[in-house]
């Protein structure tokens, strides 16, 4: 029963229980009480209750005395606060009847409308797995902060007293023509168009040889001569040093992650979004993140470079070490391979074995595959020139990469660094190899 110095719990009850539809609340039929609220005693009517029923129900019920009229009384003078309509509410205890309510039934139904709004969020999450969502990954630095001071000043690919013999040696022959002859050579045919993108891989039989300083110089080699856009690809995720090489200061995509992003409906400008930029109209799409154990499957490797390859005139791809799976589907998939081996004799007889076992395989694997000897030293352990000759009488083309200090340290290459004869080695042997990719075998 309502209680007049109890008033507030009474509201708060009514507040609670007056969320439902006004409709609820029946009203009385002609001569018989109300069937949930028991009419108040004379004398002890609340200060928020009205009579129960009758035509003039503005009028103060019998027994209440001023405190009905807005007297001042203890716990009488106060009214229960304004609803949402700005009216007192009602509650269930004998209020006023739904015709003489100041609101409609719509003013009980705001606390529904958050549900309403949150089933477009419930729909969406409901269709996020088949839109492939994935969560964006952080942007990691290719060499951590903590090493990056420990690299020197890179130094000139070769030393200055046989840069100034070769340039006094210049002045004097017919050597510079030459060259030009040559270089005009090269850029000829590295700059012939192409209707397909052109797929290189560069791989190796064993670690350390070389075969992601080959990857880079091919690369920025038609970077620096063609047009049309070129994409670098790390196929080798386990701390590959691709991105090093290219001078790449940060990575974030990688191609597992680009495997499942990239559509067909994408343009040139969506897919560089995902990529690294390098200089002279080049792209990256690393591998890895530095990080030990990154895998790449043979599945996300071949979805990535179907939907990449249209975009770009020319793809290197620096693959794993032979056998691993991806480097022989990536060899499978190019229209040209670069076999890089060091000047040893380990790493010859290694590669010799490889070119053997080539033999077996279609022709057309070994007639577009070529050779890279890379001299990490500058008095190499084998006679490079019985070598080459030993590799050619196996069927690819042969080049030797002379050694070059820059290039031993390691770290960025800068072609204004490179030694003359590297430049020379990188041009030619960039030719060659777009030759082969253009052939059909």
């Amino acid at each position: 029963m309502p209680n007049a110095e109890n008033w507030q719990g009474d509201v708060l009850r009514d507040l609670k229980g007056g969320a439902q539809p006004p409709a609820q609340a029946q009203p009385p039929a002609q001569g018989q009480p109300p069937a949930q609220a028991q009419p108040p005693a004379q004398g002890q009517a609340g200060p928020h209750q009205r009579p129960a029923a009758g035509p003039a129900a503005q009028a103060p019920a019998p027994g209440t005395g001023p405190q009905a009229t807005g007297a001042q009384g203890p716990g009488a003078a106060q009214r229960p606060a304004a609803g949402p309509g700005g009216h007192a509410p009602a509650g269930p205890q004998g209020g006023v009847p739904p015709q003489a309510r100041p609101y409609p039934q719509a003013q009980a139904q705001p606390p529904q409308q958050p549900q309403a709004q949150a089933q477009p969020q419930t729909s969406y999450a409901a269709a996020g797995p088949g839109q492939r969502s994935r969560t964006t990954p952080d942007s990691k630095p290719a060499v951590d902060r903590q090493l990056s001071g420990t690299g020197r000043k890179p130094r000139h690919g070769e030393p200055f007293g046989a840069r100034a013999l070769r340039a006094v040696r210049r002045t004097v022959s017919s050597s510079a023509a030459r060259e030009v002859a040559e270089a005009t050579r090269a850029a000829e045919l590295l700059q012939q168009p192409v209707t397909t993108g052109r797929q290189i891989a560069v791989t190796s039989i064993r670690g350390g040889a070389g075969k992601s300083t080959v990857a880079a110089l091919l690369g920025t080699t038609y970077a620096h001569y063609r047009q049309d856009p070129v994409l670098f690809v790390e196929a080798d995720p386990a701390l590959g040093s691709l991105p090093i090489r290219l001078g790449a200061e940060s990575l974030r995509w990688t191609t597992g992650d680009v495997a499942d992003i990239v559509e067909p409906q994408m343009s040139l400008l969506d897919i560089t979004g995902y990529l690294v930029q390098l200089r002279d109209n080049a792209w990256l799409l690393p591998g890895s993140q530095g990080q030990i154990g990154a895998m790449l499957d043979t599945r996300a490797y071949e979805r990535a470079m179907v939907a990449l390859r249209r975009y770009f005139g020319v793809t290197v791809v620096d693959c794993e070490t032979l056998p691993a799976e991806v480097a022989r589907v990536a060899l499978s998939a190019s229209q040209a391979r670069v076999l890089t081996t060091p000047a040893t004799l380990d790493g010859v007889s290694s590669t010799f074995a490889v070119l053997q076992w080539m033999k077996g395989l279609p022709p057309h694997m070994l007639a577009s595959t070529c050779v890279v000897i890379t001299e990490q030293a500058p008095h190499s352990g084998v006679d490079l020139a019985d070598a080459v000759r030993t590799l050619e009488a196996a069927g690819p083309s042969v080049h030797v990469l002379p050694y070059d200090r820059h290039l031993a340290d390691g770290g960025h290459i800068r072609t204004e660094l490179l030694a003359h004869s590297t430049r020379q080695t990188a041009a030619r042997l960039a030719a060659d190899v777009f030759q082969l990719s253009q052939k059909r075998h």
